[in-house]
């Protein structure tokens, strides 16, 4: 026994284990890296897992994503039978009940209660189980309706949100309060990201309700096939800014890594990026082949006309990262939309 506290003091204490995710050296990380990606087969997910692909830090870690196949987690005892089964060392959490802005006004409560659910458990297994960081994800449509722009994340609690996804925002917005509460009473690292809008690959391009890039997408997809108009919903007015799920997914492990805060991070492009919603239906047009009228269905709401975000928390870790040009970005979704039309979500 003497022998074995010698070698571990002289050798393993102070051998040079790097840990990627907290920039250290310890022997704490011998242990093995397990990463749990709850929602991991969605958009969002399938980026994350094409990005540590191409990671070397990821080559000696597991990360397992789970689909709703793996147990539904507004169960708390499905949740429990995930953590126990493979038993992570770190999450990232993706899981929501998501719609776009139509099915957000008609299903409020069901919004609210679902989401509110799968965080409660999700959070709560992971204290329970040990797990050492926890990023979630929340969404700017948790900001307060009336506010003065750009939004950062020091305005997340200073008013209700808008009253079209009023059950959707209010969940997400208690992630944060409870990555706070988690802190001070169990002194963990929970965090959260707050993403602008997301698109890309893998994405539910369902029209009734899926958000407006990949609705967009199908829609002009069915009027080019079937020789008609692409219609937009709205005035086409409202502003908007879009991340490209690959730039999200990398800036996400990032945080995983080597964001120490609690308190939340807004992963935006910049502010000149912002666009109109009838820019961007122009853009899915134009990668389409789309050669027809594009007209703005008047009769139909707009949803919040604008909620331009700061990204300068972000941009002051990294200033130089390069996010991917909306033009090319909207390129790359419709192109793997027309390859997998038969299977994408729709």
């Amino acid at each position: 026994l003497k022998q074995l506290v010698e070698y571990v003091v002289n050798h393993l204490w102070h051998s040079e284990l790097y840990s990627p995710f907290t920039g250290t050296y310890s022997i704490l990380d011998m242990a093995k890296t397990t990463v749990l990606v709850t929602g991991g087969t969605g958009l969002y997910g399938k980026a994350i897992e094409a990005v540590i692909k191409k990671d070397e830090a990821a080559k000696d870690e597991e990360w397992v994503f789970l689909s709703s196949k793996d147990g539904n987690l507004v169960d708390r005892a499905a949740v429990e039978a995930i953590f126990e089964k493979y038993k992570p060392t770190h999450c990232i959490h993706l899981a929501a009940k998501v719609g776009g802005l139509f099915h957000n006004m008609r299903k409020k409560v069901d919004f609210y209660r679902e989401n509110t659910l799968i965080n409660d458990n999700v959070m709560e297994c992971c204290r329970i189980y040990g797990v050492k960081k926890l990023v979630s994800c929340l969404s700017t449509c948790i900001f307060p309706d009336k506010t003065s722009y750009p939004i950062d994340e020091t305005m997340v609690h200073n008013g209700p949100p808008h009253s079209s996804n009023m059950g959707y925002s209010m969940a997400k917005r208690m992630i944060d309060t409870l990555n706070h509460c988690y802190k001070d009473q169990y002194d963990l690292d929970y965090t959260s990201v707050i993403p602008t809008n997301i698109y890309g690959p893998h994405d539910n391009f369902c029209i009734e309700d899926g958000h407006v890039i990949p609705g967009l997408i199908h829609k002009c997809y069915v009027a080019k096939r079937d020789g008609t108009d692409f219609v937009i919903w709205g005035t086409g007015s409202p502003l908007r800014q879009f991340i490209y799920s690959e730039d999200l997914a990398f800036l996400t492990v990032w945080v995983l890594r080597k964001y120490d805060s609690i308190e939340p991070i807004i992963l935006s492009v910049d502010e000149e990026a912002e666009v109109s919603i009838k820019d961007v239906a122009e853009m899915v047009a134009e990668a389409m082949g789309f050669e027809g009228k594009v007209i703005c269905d008047t009769t139909k709401a707009d949803g919040q006309f604008k909620k331009t975000a700061s990204n300068q928390k972000l941009r002051s870790y990294l200033p130089d990262y390069k996010f991917l040009s909306m033009k090319e970005g909207v390129k790359r979704s419709v192109d793997w939309f027309v390859e997998n039309y038969e299977t994408a979500r729709k």
